[in-house]
């Protein structure tokens, strides 16, 4: 019997679901959706997981449920992360996903969320003997991780999110200047203890990892006229490409984003926020190339899945090979 398993990312903004086949060699992708449940909208701010919200993510778990049991996985691993460690009814909420799903929920904290991250970019094959720093823009929380293929030496999770930056700065659209400068004022403040590892770690390299750099890279690739590929999990823009997309991205309102070539309907308000904030990291870190990890958290699940039937670190699994 092919044995299967099911990682469900329960993020602030969006809810990921993967289904796969596992075998020695690797794993092979059956389905994977992500739906913008935003969780955190409007209670984030007040530590609290709202009735609308709650509604919204028990009808996508629902949803997600029912494709589970109609792969017959008895493997679920679920995973919730910065809206849910922060909301004061975050147990609670859990404990009713226990109650009405069969779903265990497992609550993270932040540095394990930045391991699973690093795990995940490891397997999509995006790291080598050289210094990078990864970074994963979520709703709630930012992970950054200084490491390479072998291992990580620093890593830190922090609470300014794209939800929450742009709670706090991005009052009118398009952004005004003076949000921006408020914002990058709030980033050296909060990312301290960021600017002081890259200093000490000097790394050479940035990999950002799904999301925000998935929607970046399509609009990269749609741009230079190049299409995507279904089993490539690692790609590269260059900075100087970027930085004319997020000096588009912040002269435009939402409704010109929408036009964009490859921006999707889900990442078109946090983009901006989240393009500042990849532009600060810039400005931290030399380098000429923006390398974009597809693969995150509910990979890096599927890599200690792996790791454990095997008992070896997995390698690098981006043919998805069975």
């Amino acid at each position: 019997m092919v044995e299967k398993a099911a990682v469900i990312d329960m993020g602030t903004n969006t809810f990921h679901l993967l289904l796969v086949e596992l075998a020695d060699n690797g794993f092979r992708t059956l389905y994977k959706e992500k739906i913008p449940v935003k969780l955190g909208e409007g209670g984030i701010s007040k530590e609290l997981i709202l009735p609308e919200a709650k509604k919204r993510a028990f009808h996508t778990l629902t949803h997600f449920s029912n494709l589970i049991k109609g792969e017959q996985i008895d493997r679920v691993f679920a995973f919730a992360t910065s809206a849910v460690r922060n909301a004061r009814n975050g147990h609670e909420f859990v404990a009713d996903v226990r109650e009405r799903l069969g779903i265990d929920v497992n609550i993270i904290d932040g540095n394990r969320e930045a391991e699973l991250i690093y795990k995940g970019i490891r397997l999509s094959g995006s790291l080598n003997d050289e210094t990078s720093l990864m970074m994963d823009i979520g709703g709630g929380s930012v992970e950054f991780i200084i490491g390479n293929e072998s291992r990580i030496f620093w890593k830190q999770s922090f609470e300014i999110g794209g939800q929450r930056m742009l709670d706090l700065f991005h009052y009118h659209d398009p952004i005004l200047p003076t949000e921006i400068s408020r914002l990058n004022e709030y980033l050296e403040s909060k990312l301290e203890t960021l600017c002081h590892a890259i200093a000490h770690f000097q790394p050479s390299r940035l990999v950002g990892a799904s999301g925000t750099f998935d929607t970046l890279t399509d609009m990269y690739r749609a741009r230079i006229q190049e299409a995507k590929f279904r089993y490539q999990s690692t790609y590269s823009i260059p900075a100087a490409s970027f930085q004319q997309i997020a000096g588009q991205l912040i002269h435009l309102d939402r409704a010109e984003r929408l036009q964009i070539q490859g921006m999707i309907p889900m990442r078109v308000d946090m983009i901006v926020v989240a393009s500042c904030l990849i532009q600060f990291i810039l400005g931290q870190v030399d380098t000429d190339l923006l390398h974009c990890s597809t693969y995150s958290l509910k990979e890096g699940a599927i890599a200690e899945i792996l790791q454990n039937q095997s008992g070896t670190k997995p390698l690098h699994y981006a043919r998805q090979a069975i």
